[in-house]
């Protein structure tokens, strides 16, 4: 499952939890369910939003050694071979 970062305006509290992507969670109550956060003086009904984040490139051989292209352009990663 796919985690995801919220942040409540209210308390200024960033809270990372895993869910389903066609699952949406918007407020604060919602939020502490799902990630076992205490709530503290914030209401359960506070909007909170998810944050976009950026995600990571993962390497097929993560080794870094790839020969270089042979024409010189013609991947980014350089390793094609043609």
């Amino acid at each position: 499952m796919p985690t995801y970062d919220y942040f409540c305006e209210a308390n200024g509290r960033k809270v990372e939890v895993s869910h389903k992507m066609s699952e949406r969670i918007a407020t604060w109550g919602e939020l502490c369910d799902r990630s076992a956060a205490e709530p503290g003086d914030t209401p359960a009904e506070t909007p909170v939003r998810r944050l976009i984040t950026g995600g990571a490139v993962i390497s097929s051989t993560g080794s870094g050694s790839e020969p270089p292209c042979a024409s010189g352009a013609c991947c980014p990663s350089g390793g094609c071979g043609f």
